[in-house]
């Protein structure tokens, strides 16, 4: 069978300042995509982040899960079953730990559902994503517990309470992968003059927009205007698994008129990047890694939550480019039209040169 590779259009915007207790460093963003204007939105956001002091980014939690799955005879004997499961704790997780150099149990969280008892298992997994490694440690934490409790039987290596690839509220509450937050305070004449907009009216259609809309909508532990689109462009970039977006694109903007000014903020508590693993040894990606500066010699993990930092800030730019264009009417359309159908350079470079 012949090797193919689907082209994806790969460039790099901005640059943009981050900073953070992990990270200090302008950087170009890496996007591959499709959709001509990411590339535009994104590196017009960057550069008004940059001229605006840059943005602030932080890792709140990270973890990585998998849920499994057994069969008791009668809920009774899950909830017995349960308890011995969480006085051997400690033994479980030197179980992790025999599996892997980076896994570490960090806690359980269950339900019991019926006669079913599902487990929602949560890891570290150093610099990578860690889908294997999780499933790894988890098929020998299960194994371990089918000794400890004969009665239960093996139902599922994977139960849906992790809950991979779907946008649930467990993911939402509990957090899956990294939890990001970056945030921006933008100088009122920054947001006039080079967003055409003003912070009132982006903090008024956050409220309309992002919150009430997705609430009428039904959206889960969600509230913002266009995250997947940042997050499938980078991890294509950057080799990760794209499916991830599903869970990775639930996340709030939450924004606020300070003195004046915008404050601008993305929280993302599903973000799922590794900079080791599967895809990461492609020649491209190792080109991206080396200019993000995710191969230098770091701490286990810090290469990894470095790229979240990144990754979220990159969600933070086109986020905020696009809820100031929808504040003009027809901006958003005439853009889509000058990029897509006219073929004009997605860089957006008047706007770069302007604000330089």
């Amino acid at each position: 069978m012949n090797e193919q590779f689907a082209k994806v259009p790969l460039q790099w915007v901005g640059p943009v300042k981050i900073t953070g207790p992990e990270v200090d460093v302008e950087t170009e963003l890496p996007l591959a995509t499709y959709e001509a204007p990411v590339f535009a939105t994104v590196n017009r956001g960057a550069r008004v982040a940059t001229v605006s002091g840059g943005i602030k980014a932080v890792v709140v939690d990270d973890r990585m899960t998998r849920s499994v799955l057994f069969e008791a005879p009668d809920a009774i004997v899950a909830f017995q079953c349960l308890e011995t499961i969480k006085a051997h704790f400690p033994t479980l997780g030197k179980t992790v730990e025999s599996t892997s150099r980076f896994a570490k149990l960090l806690d359980i969280h269950s339900q019991i559902a019926g006669n079913l008892l599902f487990l929602r298992l949560e890891y570290t997994t150093g610099d990578a994503s860690g889908h294997n490694m999780v499933t790894q440690a988890s098929e020998a934490v299960m194994n371990h517990i089918l000794e400890l409790c004969p009665e239960l039987k093996y139902e599922s290596l994977s139960g849906n309470y992790c809950s991979d690839k779907k946008a649930t509220a467990a993911n939402g509450i509990l957090g899956r992968g990294k939890y990001v937050v970056a945030e921006l305070t933008i100088p009122e004449k920054v947001v006039r003059k080079y967003l055409k907009s003003a912070p009132e009216k982006i903090v008024q259609l956050n409220i309309r927009k992002n919150l009430i809309g997705t609430m009428l909508a039904g959206g889960v532990r969600s509230a913002n205007a266009h995250y997947a689109n940042m997050l499938l462009a980078f991890y294509i970039a950057t080799g990760q698994d794209a499916a991830n977006i599903i869970e990775g694109s639930q996340g709030t903007t939450h924004t606020e008129v300070r003195g004046g000014d915008l404050w601008f903020s993305v929280s993302i508590p599903n973000l799922i990047v590794g900079t080791v693993g599967n895809g990461k040894g492609l020649p491209f990606v190792e080109e991206v890694m080396t200019k993000l500066g995710c191969r230098e010699n770091r701490e286990p993990g810090a290469n990894a939550r470095r790229l979240a930092l990144i990754c979220a800030a990159t969600v933070l730019c086109g986020e905020l480019s696009l809820m100031a264009a929808l504040t003009n009417p027809g901006e958003l359309m005439n853009a889509h039209r000058r990029l897509e159908r006219d073929g004009l350079n997605p860089n957006n470079r008047g706007l770069e040169d302007e604000i330089q």
